[in-house]
């Protein structure tokens, strides 16, 4: 069982401190990956589905986890999640691309579509056709990074006589679909190395891959890409008895989660128990 960390980008105080003791420390417990979320805005007054009080801190991802990558040397740095349609393409393949040369290729690219309409309206992202631009996205992107001659024509996303570089050092660099719908299950099969689900108990990861399952008998698996890894960020402490229980379900990679509050001392409190548990 692999183990991740959640959380170092959106603690109480995500203090350059934190962050590098966060990361140094997760990688020194021999944890495999670091995970950062997203929200750029969040809406006021807080609304449901908002996950967060509108004051809450959430440092960018791809800055914090750069700024992670200075400090270690072999922790994996995840975005879990992008929220892939609230972005240029262009502008994120550049800023994935050198988060990948910077950190010696250690970055797992993880997107989502997003849920939260006021965020999207804001930004002035396309919320109706989310699905849509983060399949169309996600070809962008790769062009960016593989092809020789980089051109797409889409809806939502269009560009020809233009190159990028450096490439990412990975070739190819780990995609890792999260989301809990048909059609996120049906991503992660058709054009991901990974699938990720966030604050899930046995029971919902067990529901989630089911719908994965089923997604393997509707849409095929691109030759070459190699079995999904699943990864799960369950609520509360990891027991053993918690860490084998997804280990039967299948799940590859466990990221812990820390209290409501996430302050340092309590993301270093949730990195030891992690850790002895799997000891």
């Amino acid at each position: 069982m692999k183990l991740g960390l959640f959380g170092a980008n959106m603690s109480e105080h995500p203090d350059p401190d934190t962050v590098a003791t966060v990361a140094r420390a997760a990688e020194d417990a021999g944890f495999d990956s670091l995970w950062m979320g997203e929200h750029v805005v969040l809406p006021v007054p807080r609304v449901p589905p908002s996950p967060l009080e509108p004051d809450a801190p959430v440092l960018d991802p791809l800055i914090a986890l750069t700024f992670a990558a200075a400090h270690t040397t072999r922790l994996r740095l995840a975005t879990g999640i992008i929220i892939l349609p609230q972005r240029n393409p262009l502008v994120l393949a550049k800023e994935l691309a050198s988060l990948d040369v910077l950190s010696a290729g250690r970055l797992i690219f993880g997107v989502g579509v997003g849920y939260l309409e006021p965020e999207f309206r804001a930004i002035g992202a396309n919320f109706a056709d989310r699905g849509a631009v983060t399949d169309e996205y996600l070809d962008a992107i790769a062009l960016l990074w593989y092809s020789p001659t980089p051109a797409y024509g889409g809806r939502f996303v269009s560009f020809g006589a233009v190159d990028a570089h450096p490439r990412p050092v990975q070739q190819p660099v780990p995609i890792v679909i999260g989301g809990r719908s048909p059609a996120a299950f049906r991503r992660a099969v058709s054009r991901a190395h990974g699938w990720f689900g966030f604050a899930l108990d046995r029971e919902g990861a067990k529901e989630c891959l089911a719908g994965i399952a089923e997604a393997r008998h509707r849409v095929e698996r691109p030759s070459g890409t190699g079995e999904l890894e699943i990864t799960v960020a369950p609520r509360g402490p990891l027991t053993r008895e918690r860490v084998e229980a997804f280990a039967e379900l299948g799940v590859h990679r466990l990221v812990a989660l820390p209290g409501p509050h996430g302050g340092r001392d309590e993301l270093l409190r949730t990195i030891e128990q992690a850790a002895h548990t799997l000891d």
